[in-house]
């Protein structure tokens, strides 16, 4: 089914008495047009330009409007498809509790588990990218705004120890709100546990390329995002430690056009480019190979 069609089919006027129209009533008042309930497996709305798009349309652009070039967010499983193959979970055993006993904490967590199928906002594996065998964590929006509790900073900090036991590279997808305020001075703790982890890392020559995304900010952005080798971000990624309503708040004007806005980032150096996510894969890839073959010598 085309776009055409499909749009025919929804916004087709009903034929007959079984499909609700009565010849004999009175003509129905003009009133504002409301948007159509369109199936998600079928379509989508673009949330910046808001064209319907073809879901297939969508996923063969890797999640970019082919209208307005807009990138929707994607699942922490969507992005590791998107450049990884032969991958295999690990750490999925770690679960995390209600430590401080947070009220509304339980039914929250379990809410997000039963809708998202994950246990906490990262997920975390070996597998391959360009032939290269390499550890990833990829951070999920669907998951509290992939925000950084116990249990995401133990998955973490566990896949960079693996990655320096197995003296493999380390590639991060990372989006976050920041630190998850339901664990309070537990979640900060996790901002020193990964940096940590990331350093040993580093001391064993190995390779870590941080993929920053829409938004990366808080706590995550002043840890293990920043302490990459290589740091990669998205087209138009909200990127930085407070957000700009905060801060313009705080000083009492107006930001920059752009700023904290991944762009902004590259020109002030706080990113090494910005990757189309077509080109993801192929950029990973490259810099992995790279590494690889600098090891072997």
């Amino acid at each position: 089914m085309n776009f055409e069609d499909l749009k025919k089919f929804f916004f087709r006027k009903p034929k007959n008495a079984l499909e609700g129209t009565d010849e004999n009533a009175p003509a129905p008042e003009n009133k504002p047009a409301q948007d159509a309930q369109i199936p998600d497996q079928l379509a989508e709305k673009c949330e910046k330009c808001g064209k319907i798009i073809l879901s297939d349309e969508m996923k063969e652009n890797f999640g970019v409007c082919p209208k307005c070039g807009h990138y929707k967010k994607l699942s922490a499983r969507e992005r590791i498809a998107m450049c990884a193959e032969n991958f295999t979970e690990l750490f999925a055993d770690v679960i995390g509790e209600n430590v401080l006993g947070f009220p509304g904490y339980d039914e929250k967590l379990a809410s997000l588990r039963a809708k998202t199928g994950e246990q906490d906002g990262v997920v975390c594996g070996e597998g391959e990218i360009g032939g290269v065998r390499c550890a990833l964590f990829s951070m999920d929006y669907r998951f509290m705004m992939g925000s950084m509790g116990h249990t995401v900073g133990e998955k973490i900090t566990k896949t960079f120890e693996y990655a320096t036991e197995h003296c493999l590279p380390v590639v991060g997808f990372v989006l976050s709100g920041g630190a998850r305020m339901q664990e309070g001075i537990i979640s900060l703790m996790q901002m020193a546990k990964t940096s940590a982890a990331v350093a040993k890392h580093s001391e064993a020559g190995l390779l870590y390329i941080s993929v920053l995304t829409d938004p990366t900010t808080g706590g995550v952005s002043a840890s293990f995002a920043f302490e990459a080798d290589v740091i990669m971000a998205e087209k138009g990624a909200l990127i930085g430690f407070a957000g700009p309503r905060v801060i313009e708040q705080t000083m009492r004007q107006k930001l920059p056009e752009g700023f904290q806005r991944a762009e902004f980032l590259e020109k002030k150096g706080f990113a090494d480019l910005i990757v189309e996510r077509r080109e993801m894969k192929e950029k990973l890839a490259a810099l992995l190979k790279f590494h690889a073959t600098e090891m072997a010598q």
